[in-house]
């Protein structure tokens, strides 16, 4: 199948949808609530589709960086919003530098 989207575009989908997998694993308790855990899997099989699209156009080192990178700051936000979760000034500080990292990496990559 053909999508015809902007790779950049996918890959933001493709953030937003492993972050909401990444979510519904959470809620699923360790799949304790197993109907959680099958979503998270379905959420999960849709990016990867997503990220297979992606890598037509954008190299698989920069794809990944930027995907987990972005995936990684989108969960520690709401880790600290829905979950409660609490992490240090150091632990931020790091968590920035991936944020600055994905930025970097997405203003210097062009895609043909």
């Amino acid at each position: 199948m053909n999508i015809a989207a902007s790779p950049w575009l996918l890959m933001f989908i493709a953030i937003g949808i492993e972050v909401l997998g990444t979510m519904a694993l959470k809620i699923s308790d360790g799949f304790a609530k197993w109907h959680w855990g099958m979503l998270a899997i379905l959420l999960y099989a849709i990016c990867f589709w997503l990220l297979a699209h992606v890598l037509k156009a954008i190299p698989i080192g920069i794809t990944y960086a930027i995907w987990s990178g972005a995936g990684i700051v989108a969960i520690t936000a709401i880790g600290y919003m829905f979950f409660n979760e609490q992490l240090g000034w150091l632990q931020l500080l790091f968590i920035g530098l991936v944020l600055i990292g994905c930025a970097g990496l997405r203003l210097t990559t062009s895609v043909a």
